[in-house]
């Protein structure tokens, strides 16, 4: 507590530093001035030019052999975006998961996204296990396929890479506030500024309070209290050298829901408003970042960068944990069994990458050469408690006795890995281009080492400036839980296991159209191979079964997207996605398609601007029909989800103060989300939310 109230005391008074250092001299107001009027959009461009996370560095789009999607902030504030899954809503490619105990999951491509490997924060790992800060982010970049290559261990569907805001030279605060029909309410302020000579700082805090349209058993209202504090300083010490310093803090606490349940024909069986956990079953979460990155420019082609990222997360989880039961009808009795846990998860990564530009014998070479590594510690206290057997409409049992602090053994996991790799954008001339890469990655832990080595290439044919037709090859590895098997009873016992890995071919195309209109496709084939199938040997004396890595598992699929200005008053971003996903080869689930995999989905986001003050908004979201569950037993059936919104600019005392108004829902479409049998989210209802900006 005594560290939030210095670090907002440090932000506010950077804020005012700020504001002071750059109000004008009263001699200045009395000087006439020349006022020139400009005409035009006051709202920028859906497009984006580049992404920084796909090759490392700002490489532009349209010489990227990968499909990747840039979510900018214009979009997230248009959206009043609080989490991270309402702006992946703006990606066909992406697919919500369960939304339970307040964090949330996604699929890329068909595949989950974990916690630990699927998402990086400006290039760093990133531990995501919990509501991200949005409010700190410059763009989202979706980063499609296999990427092992630049950051080592990572889902055959891709990354998710959150770019954050950066100081600012110019005087930069606006003040903002927004609510809904249900009470919820955001404070947030976001300034920058030059503080003193060659420093400059970007401050963000926000003050959150939700309430929730689903009730506990005892008619109480789920809700959620969130503080966020950002800071970042960047420093030039000399025109060649740029230290920039962060750190940010985030206190999350929230009434735990770990979603409704569903019966074998998808239909919910809970009451839909109603919270299986009991009213004090809750989630307290704290996360900080500390690090710094240094920029050295060699000379006018090379430059090298090192960054490091220390994350601390602690969360305390005191469950009701309710359980569905076999057969469960409305009404029916269920168990729950409470605890009491303590996680305590510590992530620290560093890089330092070498980037430049030469030319040997005509061709141009854009080459980066790097390392970078993770560091990992998770430790874990638990006190569980006696099963509670709990009929709806009876009284919510009271509070248990529990407390971690008096477990006595802390369960700990600890490993770490690194990795070396390099990548080599090669230019012949304005129609081709040549990208390669590999990486060599070396993970430590107990019972669990790994090596690996992989490749990448790419192929770029330019028929215009303004367009690109390429073919990709990528690969990527997953470490599994053990180096060798275990059983003594197989007939490979001993034998080590490899990683899995995942390969995808990948042909696209893009067109910028106008400059102004970034329009792209592709058809994918990814696999995943390497997971450990089990075998009955039935006569053999000596063994009972045999284990190998034959697991194969195929997503085959295409995207097309187009993201831009369409007219000079009308911008889109939209892209769809078909695929098919299956288990080929699998010891339980073969043939089968993965849980939360549509075949079939969509997403459109619109802006039309009727004047320089009016702008009118209209969104669609589309998830086509999924299964609930890997087995492929339930089904849940496809939805969209029509939002607007409109956004009113006026000038109140010489400053400019924006008026929004959004309507999620529009339809009040009654639909299924993300999630399984057991913890499935129910689609919101009809929400409107109100926002006012006031710019200084």
């Amino acid at each position: 507590m005594r560290l939030n109230q210095i670090f907002v005391g440090v932000s506010l008074g950077l804020i005012s530093l700020s504001s002071a250092a750059q109000t004008p001299d009263s001699s200045d107001n009395e000087k006439d001035l020349e006022v020139i009027s400009v005409n035009g959009s006051y709202f920028n461009d859906y497009q984006v030019q580049d992404a920084s996370g796909a090759m490392r560095s700002n490489i532009p789009l349209l010489e990227t052999a990968q499909s990747v999607t840039v979510i900018p902030d214009t979009i997230i504030n248009e959206q009043l975006a609080t989490t991270l899954g309402e702006v992946l809503n703006n990606d066909a490619s992406l697919s919500p998961g369960s939304k339970q105990r307040n964090r949330e999951v996604f699929s890329s491509r068909g595949f989950e996204l974990s916690s630990s490997t699927g998402y990086l924060r400006d290039g760093h790992q990133h531990w995501s296990h919990y509501q991200q800060p949005i409010e700190t982010l410059s763009r989202v970049e979706v980063i499609k396929g296999p990427s092992s290559i630049l950051y080592g261990q990572s889902a055959p569907g891709g990354l998710i890479n959150m770019v954050t805001k950066q100081p600012t030279k110019s005087r930069l605060l606006e003040v903002s506030a927004d609510t809904d029909q249900l009470g919820s309410t955001r404070f947030m302020l976001d300034a920058g500024g030059e503080i003193m000579a060659d420093t400059n700082y970007r401050a963000v805090l926000v003050k959150q309070d939700v309430n929730f349209d689903r009730d506990y058993q005892n008619g109480e209202t789920r809700e959620r209290d969130r503080f966020l504090g950002s800071l970042v300083l960047e420093h030039k010490i000399s025109d060649d050298f740029i230290i920039n310093a962060y750190y940010d803090r985030t206190n999350d606490k929230a009434g735990l829901d770990t979603g409704a349940w569903l019966n074998d024909n998808g239909e919910i069986v809970s009451e839909k408003h109603t919270i299986n956990d009991f009213s004090w079953a809750f989630t307290d979460i704290t996360v900080e970042n500390i690090g710094a990155k240094l920029t050295y420019f060699i000379n006018p082609e090379w430059q090298v960068k090192l960054g490091y990222n220390e994350q601390t997360f602690e969360r305390e989880r005191f469950e009701s944990s309710p359980s569905l039961p076999s057969g469960y009808q409305a009404g029916d009795s269920y168990n729950s069994n409470p605890y009491d846990r303590f996680d305590d998860w510590q992530f620290k990564t560093a890089f330092i990458d070498f980037n430049g530009d030469v030319n040997i014998g005509g061709v141009e070479h854009n080459l980066l050469f790097g390392a970078n590594g993770l560091d990992y510690y998770y430790g874990q206290l638990i006190e569980r408690g006696d099963t509670i057997t709990f009929t709806p409409g009876e009284v919510e049992p009271s509070l248990p006795d529990l407390d971690y602090h008096r477990d006595e053994t802390l369960s700990t996991t600890e490993y770490d890995y690194y990795g070396v790799y390099f990548q080599d954008l090669m230019t012949f001339n304005d129609h081709w281009q040549v990208a390669i890469g590999g990486r060599y990655d070396k993970q430590n832990r107990e019972g669990a080492d790994n090596e690996s080595l992989l490749p990448k290439v790419g192929v770029l044919y330019h028929p215009a400036e303004n367009s690109t037709i390429y073919v990709n090859y990528s690969e990527g590895f997953e470490p599994q839980s053990s180096e060798t098997i275990e059983d003594e009873l197989d007939r490979n016992f001993g034998m080590e296991i490899d990683a899995t890995t995942s390969k995808q071919i990948e042909v696209g195309a893009k067109w910028e159209v106008s400059d102004r209109l970034l329009l792209n496709t592709a058809i994918f084939n990814i696999e995943k191979s390497g997971t450990l199938i089990s075998e009955q040997l039935n006569d053999d004396p000596d063994y009972e079964t045999v284990t190998t890595q034959s697991g194969l598992q195929t997503h085959k699929g295409f995207e097309i997207s187009a993201q831009g200005a369409v007219t000079d008053k009308w911008f889109v971003m939209t892209s769809a996605m078909y695929l098919h996903a299956e288990y080929e080869v699998d010891e339980t689930y073969q043939g089968n398609t993965p849980a939360d995999a549509p075949k079939w989905s969509a997403s459109i986001w619109s802006r039309y601007e009727v004047n320089e003050k009016l702008s009118l908004n209209a969104g669609v979201f589309y998830q086509g029909e999924r299964f609930a569950d890997n087995a492929n037993t339930v089904t849940k059936d496809g939805y969209a989800r029509v939002d607007v919104g409109a956004t009113y600019r006026t000038n109140l005392m010489g400053k400019n103060v924006d008026f929004r108004l959004n309507i999620e829902n529009l339809l009040d479409e009654d639909y299924l989300a993300g999630g399984g049998t057991n913890n499935v989210t129910i689609g919101d209802g009809t929400t409107a939310r109100l926002a006012v900006k006031a710019s200084f």
